[in-house]
């Protein structure tokens, strides 16, 4: 029988510290989800999102994202990713070996998981622990109809609570994404009800600008300054209104070619002091690199050259921030 997510203790990890997570060194969380070994001072910690390479093995992803000057990659470990969650224990550690093997270090993934009675999502983290990754973005919720939106945070309270026991036994840092639209997060201020009942060390946000300004316009930095407790790693891409399919919409475009206020938005990071681990997207055209396709209609050459002069840009402004 599936137990109540409000009943998994500390016991239902036994078997994990069997199997030697328990000899893992301590990371360090000095200054709570905020720490990344650097000061805002000095540059961020950039990874691309593996879902644009998903035309490439993990060999050529690891070379190009290397080539390209990134310090690592934000591996998709999820349902259509570069590695499934059912193959997990066997693929990761391929695709770690390759991404080291280009001077590429584990640190940040994308995954489908939340709930920790799911078999497949305790062996993502466990794999992805035991094998160096600290940061991990969670799957994403949405609100029921069935009941109120204050029942349903209560209840993903209650799951919040149990991943980041989880994530403690494990030594990994999970972050929920806000995404614009119907999702949980959506409107940040609705994601502290449930970050709230964690201990806020190793489960919290993934702050996506671009999402945040979708949905709180010029009342963004208020959401930012609120959410900035529980912020372990953020997001980076920009998007401006247009008319698409005969109604506005939001629109992906290059970095600082959108509605983003980057110079903004930076100097505030530094001002809060927050220096994390960095996803970049690029969801605008790139001959469906964007959409994570296997085949493209654009050059691979002229995908690169956006994806490096994204990251040139984040460079830039932070420095001048």
């Amino acid at each position: 029988m599936t137990k109540p997510s409000n009943t998994y203790s500390r016991r239902d990890f036994t078997k994990l510290s069997a199997l030697g997570l328990a000899a893992l060194p301590l990371l360090s969380f000095q200054n709570g989800l905020q720490t990344t070994g650097s000061t805002p001072e000095k540059g961020l910690n950039v990874h691309l999102f593996s879902k644009h390479l998903q035309f490439l093995n993990y060999n050529n992803m690891s070379d190009v994202a290397a080539e390209l000057g990134f310090n690592g990659l934000d591996l998709t470990v999820r349902r259509k990713g570069h590695v499934l969650p059912e193959n997990v224990e066997q693929d990761l550690p391929i695709a770690v070996e390759a991404m080291k093997s280009h001077g590429l270090q584990p640190k940040l993934m994308s995954t489908n998981v939340w709930d920790v009675n799911d078999i497949n999502n305790v062996n993502v983290l466990k794999t992805a622990s035991q094998l160096g990754f600290t940061h991990y973005r969670t799957d994403w919720l949405k609100y029921p109809e069935t009941q109120s939106i204050v029942e349903s945070q209560k209840q993903f309270a209650k799951q919040a609570e149990q991943l980041e026991l989880l994530n403690k036994d494990l030594r990994l840092i999970g972050g929920y994404q806000n995404h614009s639209g119907k999702h949980v997060g959506a409107p940040v201020w609705d994601l502290l009800p449930i970050l709230e009942a964690t201990k806020g060390q190793f489960l919290g946000c993934q702050y996506d600008i671009r999402h945040a300004v979708v949905e709180g316009g010029g009342s963004w930095e208020l959401g930012l300054q609120r959410i900035k407790p529980f912020i372990n790693s953020i997001v980076i891409k920009d998007f401006k209104w247009g008319i698409k399919d005969g109604k506005w919409q939001p629109i992906n475009v290059p970095l600082g070619e959108g509605m983003v206020d980057f110079k903004r938005y930076f100097s505030l990071l530094k001002t809060y002091k927050i220096n994390v681990p960095v996803s970049l997207h690029l969801e605008y055209d790139l001959g469906g690199a964007e959409k994570g396709r296997s085949k493209l209609t654009m050059d691979k050459k002229e995908v690169f050259n956006y994806m490096k002069k994204d990251l040139q840009f984040i460079k830039d402004t932070w420095k001048n921030a």
